[in-house]
């Protein structure tokens, strides 16, 4: 995860030594989750029939391998681009898998809460790639973030390889081969799919650009004082990751849909909003970015926990394949939207085309609770 977010960290520095457009820098972000939807439904639906570490380690040394790639050779948009696409093969490899493998080795009883704790965990390591990112670039140059970033990912091979057991799969629980109509029935489970997509759009052409507009922000106000960018993105991110884990347990304790649906709609109404205060303190849009964080989270470990729960045992690994198809799928668009919106609209210059990129992610997130409530299906309680 060291690495999932090194490019947007360094953004603004790639647009410049690069002399990229804001669309293209926006390709770049979302390079990675193209290369996730490309592989995930492979990868992940194979975890219903092999042991879902192998497939782990498979995705690990992949991220490894684009990280030291982009470092060592990546000189402009084609090549980071490319380097980029890998990346998202290896976190398709350890994303989900890495889910299905924890859900593999623990009781029943226990997963809810396991699964508000992984995905969490999914914060945790974008706040890590955000703080990592920016303070080895800082002091060594960006080469050397994205070559801390290839041994980090080295040593989630090593960690894995070495302390997961190993789980058999008994021949009788084996799944069929992968069906997609199957998982497209199952109404319930979309429901929390195609919110999750929703979601995925907006968190990640939020996170994609947060810190060059908090950079456009601090511009406004040379003399300001307050957290860099980076730092800010970061704190963002593990506020993100408490909210996702308390949104999980408020999903146990009353009604699922309706909490998704309250967190899609607040981060909706602040995405609206955040980005036409631009002229406003620098502190105060640190801290309105900070409250954003908190309400794009709230919903995330509730929507992939309620498409867990709702698919078949059988069909587990090939909805978590659709759920990630889908929701990075949106995930490569989200970025790449909000780059050609800033550029439609007068260029990373202009608040008002700031205002109209964020302004995009929250319309787009109040499909989401659309989504929940016409394919909530009668027959479940999930």
């Amino acid at each position: 995860m060291v690495g999932v977010f090194a490019f947007p960290a360094l953004l603004t520095d790639f647009t410049a030594e690069w002399r990229l457009t804001n669309t293209q820098a926006g390709w770049i972000s979302g390079a990675i989750f193209a290369g996730y939807a490309l592989a995930v439904t492979v990868l992940t639906s194979l975890t219903d029939r092999i042991d879902a570490k192998r497939v782990y380690l498979f995705g690990a040394t992949c991220a490894a391998v684009s990280m030291l790639g982009f470092a060592l050779t990546a000189e402009g948009f084609w090549s980071a681009l490319l380097w980029r696409l890998l990346s998202g093969v290896g976190l398709a490899g350890t994303y989900m898998p890495g889910l299905k493998a924890l859900v593999d080795r623990i009781s029943p009883a226990r997963q809810p809460r396991w699964i508000s704790y992984y995905t969490a965990s999914f914060s945790l390591g974008t706040s890590g790639s955000f703080l990592a990112t920016g303070a080895m670039a800082e002091v060594f140059g960006w080469r050397a973030a994205f070559f801390a970033a290839a041994l980090a990912a080295g040593a989630a091979v090593a960690l894995v390889a070495l302390l997961l057991p190993a789980v058999r799969k008994a021949p009788q629980a084996r799944a069929e081969t992968f069906d997609i109509s199957a998982v497209l029935g199952n109404r319930a489970a979309m429901g929390y799919v195609l919110g999750y997509a929703a979601h995925v759009w907006e968190l990640f052409g939020a996170r994609s650009w947060m810190v060059a507009f908090l950079g456009f922000v601090l511009l406004q106000h040379p003399e300001a004082a307050g957290p860099a960018p980076t730092t800010v993105a970061t704190l963002g991110t593990l506020i993100a990751m408490a909210s996702s884990v308390w949104g999980a347990d408020l999903a146990v304790r009353f009604e699922r849909r309706r909490l998704c649906a309250f967190a899609m709609l607040a981060s909706g109404a602040l995405a609206a909003v955040i980005g036409f205060c631009a002229g406003l303190p620098y502190p105060a849009v640190a801290a309105l970015m900070l409250a954003y964080n908190f309400f794009i989270q709230l919903d995330s470990a509730a929507l992939t926990t309620g498409a867990v729960l709702a698919a078949h045992p059988q069909r587990r690994g090939a909805t978590m394949a659709v759920h990630s198809l889908l929701g990075f799928s949106a995930g490569f668009c989200g970025p790449i939207a909000f780059g050609g919106i800033l550029d439609a609209a007068g260029g990373a210059s202009s608040g008002f085309a700031w205002g109209l990129a964020f302004a995009s992610l929250g319309a787009v997130v109040a499909l989401g609770p659309l989504a929940l409530r016409f394919s909530r299906d009668p027959t479940s309680s999930i």
